[in-house]
């Protein structure tokens, strides 16, 4: 069960149900070299330039022959294709029904009542009936609602005046040192923190709306709006405190598809933390290096080369080589491993997520859109891209491409990447290693 700043009655979505643990030796990739003679060359494509220093591999998702191979055991930084490793930890430990509860709990002094923050992301302030970015949102209003009515019930006759806000659930450092603070101005990242509302959007419809650098007050302050005059404190809910009410997040199976299909920090960062505290590992960033690998093993894929810094991608400290990556999709595509929410929320080349602007698989390149379930993933010094291709052919092919600088590339480097996605696809089976 995912441990709790306090004790209350577990509910059965808060019961953890995790995958069979699928026999290893089905998932390892054949580590020789392709059979048979292969003639299609995309040593144009790689070549570019733009790509700077080029890491690829790519396997045929049946056979598991490695057909491309250039440094792909090396491990390096992954950007947002690290959200592929926070999902499947994600899932692996907790199942694709789970939910995140956010409780209300009686405070111990008279009219104090205590939200707690569980790692709900998704959780907005938005009325009940219209919708923020997140689809199947609980709502705080809902919560408050309900709060009212289990105090009215439980005897109390004097108001709700104080409402302490319990963020303790994750712990330590909020922002990493080797984050781009600008991340809370345009919109794509916030201070991780257990309690937030709309993961601290000042526009809760807009999927990029700027971020604030004290969510858990933005969330007590819309909380409190529901209690006029009461006041709001930062506290800790009692041991053994009684649950007064709660609201739970979407399935994890739909957090995780959001996640991938739109590349959210925010959701990625929470469940992270929460894979960490449920393996034991603790609940800060610190936890993450444990407490990932550690939720990752039963899968059988080797995770000694892994460097864990956080939970989205976005510090440059994380490490993974390429080869990881092409293992767990193909496991994934072949229904060894048991997460289909996973390939679900790949984004579509050309058409959904984070693949759908027009920037992406334009000019030559448009021929693999619609051909193309990838991961996007950006940070200053590398362009990554990781997931299935419907080649040309007909060959499935798992495919996972770094292109990486020590300087920050330019964003024509994403079309390489494409560029070169296109040159695997054209090539299907046929891909030559040359």
């Amino acid at each position: 069960m995912l441990e709790s700043p306090f004790a209350v009655a577990a509910t059965p979505s808060a019961t953890p149900t995790p995958s069979a643990t699928p026999d290893p030796r089905a998932l390892a990739e054949d580590p020789v070299p392709a059979s048979g003679i292969r003639e299609c060359s995309v040593a144009d494509a790689a070549s570019d330039p733009l790509l700077h220093t080029l890491q690829a591999r790519v396997v045929n998702a049946e056979t598991g022959e490695l057909l491309y191979d250039r440094n792909s055991t090396h491990p390096a930084a992954t950007a947002s294709n690290l959200k592929l490793i926070t999902a499947a930890a994600a899932l692996q430990t907790f199942g694709p029904d789970y939910r995140i509860s956010t409780p209300v709990v009686a405070g111990v002094e008279a009219g104090t009542v205590v939200l707690v923050g569980q790692g709900d992301m998704t959780l907005t302030r938005l009325p009940t009936g219209q919708e923020s970015v997140y689809p199947g949102a609980a709502h705080l209003d809902a919560l408050a609602e309900a709060t009212k009515t289990a105090w009215a019930d439980a005897g109390h006759t004097e108001p709700i005046t104080r409402i302490l806000l319990d963020s303790t659930a994750f712990t330590g450092e909020t922002w990493l040192p080797s984050w781009d603070t600008k991340g809370m101005r345009e919109g794509y990242q916030s201070h991780v923190t257990a309690l937030q509302v709309d993961a601290d959007r000042l526009y809760p419809e807009y999927e990029y709306s700027a971020r604030g650098s004290d969510p858990v007050t933005r969330a007590g302050n819309a909380f409190a709006s529901y209690f006029p005059g009461a006041a709001v404190e930062t506290g800790t809910a009692p041991a053994g405190g009684t649950q007064l009410a709660s609201v739970e997040s979407p399935p994890m199976s739909a957090l995780v598809e959001y996640m991938l299909l739109y590349s959210d920090n925010m959701i990625a960062e929470s469940l992270a933390r929460l894979v960490a505290i449920e393996q034991g590992a603790g609940s800060s960033f610190a936890a993450l290096a444990e407490g990932i690998p550690a939720a990752l093993d039963p899968l059988g894929i080797d995770t000694s080369a892994l460097t864990i810094v956080d939970g989205s991608g976005l510090s440059a400290l994380n490490a993974v080589p390429n080869s990881y990556f092409t293992k767990l999709l193909r496991g994934i595509q072949s229904g060894d491993i048991d997460m289909p929410s996973v390939l679900a929320g790949l984004p579509v080349a050309g058409e959904t997520g984070t693949l759908r602007y027009d920037s992406r698989f334009s000019g030559d390149a448009e021929a693999a859109a619609g051909h193309v379930r990838a991961k996007t993933g950006w940070i200053q010094t590398a362009y990554t891209l990781s997931g299935v291709i419907d080649a040309e052919d007909g060959t499935t092919l798992i495919f996972s491409i770094y292109a990486l600088g020590e300087e920050p590339l330019p964003n024509t480097t994403a079309h390489a990447v494409d560029m070169l996605t296109t040159a695997f696809y054209r090539c299907g089976n046929d891909l030559s290693n040359l």
